[in-house]
């Protein structure tokens, strides 16, 4: 069964249809064989997906590796997908986990704790930014970055993916396999324990400009 005859006679128009609503039905499309909607799903989702990965990485050939691996994962295991979760949050899972593989290679490693911001993808645009403001945030970001490497990947890893990557707290814990609260608490120590970091790094700059 196609997706156009799935959603033909039978349900509301497309531009009426509630995008959660349209995607489950891709998704159910796609669970029966249609690539199709497969396709119209990877075209949703790469991009966080990506980001996501590229975030774990910090290598662009190994996030579109393991992004393609994640889809290909993911049309695999789509009989098994249960309505439960989103979408979205599934092929994140996977992604994840297909991230710690990787990163337990030692190039991945080094990948993940070098900071080259040059090679960060550009998402923003500002050209009203004045050059002092560009170095003073590329610096900042390069802290950001730093300080996340340094922290078990227990507490780093809900705090970019709510802080970030955007995940509610609910779809965090279902993708680290954990509770709300657990999310919730692993977040608040993320936070405490990169505030303490980064004043940390601010008076050791102090003491050596004194």
């Amino acid at each position: 069964m196609t997706i156009v005859a799935t959603l033909s006679g039978h349900l509301p128009a497309l531009e009426d249809l509630p995008v959660e609503d349209f995607e489950l039905q891709r998704v159910r499309a796609a669970r029966a064989g249609d690539m199709e909607a497969f396709d119209w799903l990877v075209r949703r989702h790469e991009h966080r997906a990506y980001s996501m990965c590229y975030r774990w990485l910090r290598c662009e050939e190994d996030a579109r590796d393991v992004c393609q691996d994640a889809f290909v994962k993911a049309w695999q295991a789509l009989p098994e997908f249960e309505e439960r979760a989103s979408f979205s949050t599934w092929i994140c899972q996977i992604a994840l986990n297909l991230c710690r593989d990787r990163a337990k290679t030692r190039f991945a490693k080094q990948q993940r704790l070098t900071v080259v911001l040059d090679d960060l993808p550009q998402t923003v645009h500002c050209p009203q930014q004045s050059p002092a403001s560009q170095v003073e945030l590329k610096s900042d970001l390069e802290k950001l970055h730093l300080g996340l490497a340094a922290m078990p990947e227990k507490l780093s890893q809900p705090l970019i993916l709510t802080a970030i990557d955007g995940f509610s707290h609910e779809e965090c814990a279902a993708i680290l396999g954990c509770s709300v609260r657990a999310v919730e608490g692993r977040v608040h120590r993320a936070r405490k324990a990169l505030l303490g970091w980064w004043r940390e790094e601010e008076a050791a700059v102090f003491t050596e400009v004194l």
